[in-house]
């Protein structure tokens, strides 16, 4: 597919994407929700931000500052200069700004219950006001009682300080609720907490509005920490998840709703089928393959290119969730992808490497001389530990893995969320925003009492949620780092970035005709941005070696 044939770019577009979906099982891992150990949000070049989207100007996020970045309206030859960041609202710079000096407060003084609380309402001022009177010492105050979650009794906690507290509750909106909760669990200030997750329980629900739905889940994760009990609560998830078949439907019905995993395996099949268009024998590794859905669409491809389709081999890696959902192993995947390439005329081989990213080594990856190699990370590599978990550090080892067998081209798809590394407070928000504008592009897909929704984000984003708020430490598997930060990982283990060409982007235009207009797309740094409304939510980029050799040469 090459960009000066424009009709033919356009036809491939169409098959990449246009495929009959009568023979596509149509499933894909749902991403997942984590930073680097000086909590920078990694991006602080200058970029431009062109936008794909035609009627609507197309701002960055918070955790994606840009400055001066070219914002375009329908006429790409007109551009206006921004000092904001490609998806954010005007104020949210003033915003970022007052957060991360808290980040930094080591004075040792308490975090004031109003950080996240705007002053034009004066409810910052009350909250201040009134977390100094929670201060106070104990006998200032004799009308006291003792509080206690599930059954564990709390420090005597005033009924005049509790309804000073509710009282100040009453007055707040959900959100601002939820951050003055977690900075009472941040503090251990346990009475607070508890009084403030009372005032909570009454205003959420999992049937609600979407901040409703995703405030009950928040919710559970800030009580499971306030227990220190979040790992044993997101052990009980796993075990207790849904049947295979069950648990299948709701990542389908994810799958249905909204652009996210289209989005991933689309734009890394466009990379990947650009990058081998002249290959004879194409090796892909793909480092969470799921059900292969992916594939599926990129052998109806290359069954029609010119000259004959190439050899491909496939080797797919995966872990025990996967399988679950599958209701079987990879042996499944791999049956059902030699039927579709047989179907098509593809010469087609599979591996089947059946173990975490983590555990893989060079000897799993079944990599031969005369292949040209792709490999594939789809919302997969924030679920490596990096440095700041293990000296291991199987993030960049994997990496460093990948390199040593001279791919390609390796297509990179993750969450543009910042909580590796964050400390609580911040991951907490980070959390909150990421998930408010996912729990959004979700609710205008189904009714508000559509149970498959309901469930759907109870079993494929909940839990997540709860790991990011409640865990730390090896037990919190959700490390997301934003792509300033996968871009600077990349360069480290040697990559350089490929550019993304037209393809790409026009690829995800015909497959966000679908969706709600809500959703944006923009290109920045040589990543390509998909968002709802005015928060990033994804990244795909494509990269590979400066002057890497074919294997076998």
């Amino acid at each position: 597919m090459q960009a000066s044939q424009g009709p033919q770019r356009s036809c491939s577009v169409h098959k990449l994407y246009n495929q009959p979906m009568q023979q596509v099982q149509q499933y894909y891992t749902p991403c997942r929700a984590s930073d680097n150990s000086n909590y920078d949000d990694g991006s602080n070049s200058q970029a431009q931000v062109s936008l794909i989207t035609e009627n609507e100007k197309f701002f960055t996020v918070d955790t994606f500052p840009v400055t001066d970045c070219a914002i375009y309206d329908g006429d790409p030859s007109v551009s206006v200069s921004s000092n904001r960041s490609p998806f954010s609202p005007q104020c949210s710079q003033s915003n970022m700004f007052e957060q991360r000096r808290s980040y930094k407060n080591t004075s040792g003084s308490p975090v004031s219950l109003c950080s996240g609380v705007d002053d034009s309402n004066g409810k910052k001022h009350e909250l201040r006001e009134l977390n100094n009177k929670l201060l106070r010492p104990e006998s200032d105050i004799d009308d006291s009682c003792s509080c206690s979650v599930n059954g564990v009794v709390s420090k005597h906690f005033s009924l005049t300080r509790r309804n000073q507290v509710l009282d100040v509750a009453s007055r707040l909106d959900l959100k601002e609720l939820l951050v003055a909760c977690a900075e009472a669990v941040d503090e251990a200030d346990t009475s607070t907490a508890e009084v403030l997750m009372d005032a909570l329980e009454k205003r959420v629900s999992v049937y609600g509005e979407p901040m409703q739905r995703l405030s009950a889940y928040m919710l559970e994760g800030l009580r499971a920490r306030l227990l220190s009990s979040g790992s044993n609560i997101y052990k009980k998830l796993k075990c207790n998840e849904p049947t295979s078949s069950e648990l299948l439907s709701y990542m389908q019905v994810l799958y249905h709703i909204t652009p996210y995993f289209k989005f991933a395996y689309m734009s890394a099949n466009v990379v990947i089928s650009e990058a081998m268009k002249n290959e004879n024998r194409i090796h892909i590794i793909d480092f969470q393959i799921a059900q292969g859905s992916q594939w599926m669409f990129l052998i109806h491809y290359l069954a029609c290119r010119p000259g004959g389709p190439p050899f491909l081999c496939i080797t797919g890696v995966d872990d025990s969730q996967s399988a679950h959902a599958r209701g079987g192993g990879l042996q499944l995947v791999g049956e059902r992808l030699a039927s579709i390439a047989k179907s098509c005329g593809v010469p087609f081989e599979f591996h089947n490497a059946a173990l975490s990213g983590c555990m893989v080594k060079l000897e799993n990856l079944r990599v031969r001389h005369g292949e040209s190699l792709a490999v594939n990370f789809p919302y997969m590599l924030h679920h490596m530990p990096d440095e700041s978990v293990s000296t291991m550090n199987h993030r960049d080892r994997l990496l460093r893995l990948v390199k040593s067998l001279s791919p390609k081209i390796v297509a990179l798809v993750e969450q543009e969320m910042n909580t590796n590394t964050a400390p609580f407070l911040p991951r907490f928000r980070e959390t909150l925003d990421y998930h408010k504008a996912m729990f959004e592009s979700v609710d205008v897909a189904r009714p508000r009492n559509d149970m498959q929704r309901i469930r759907s984000e109870e079993h494929c984003i909940a839990r997540d949620v709860v790991n990011l708020i409640a865990c730390e430490g090896a037990d919190r598997v959700e490390r997301h780092e934003v792509f300033g930060k996968w871009r600077s990982r990349l360069l480290m283990a040697g990559f350089t970035p490929c550019p993304l060409s037209p393809s790409v982007a026009e690829t995800i235009k015909v497959m966000l005709k679908e969706y709600s207009s809500n959703y944006k797309l923009a290109e920045s740094q040589g990543a390509l941005y998909i968002g709802w409304n005015n928060r990033a939510l994804a990244t795909s980029s494509a990269w590979q070696l400066p002057h890497s050799l074919p294997l076998g040469s």
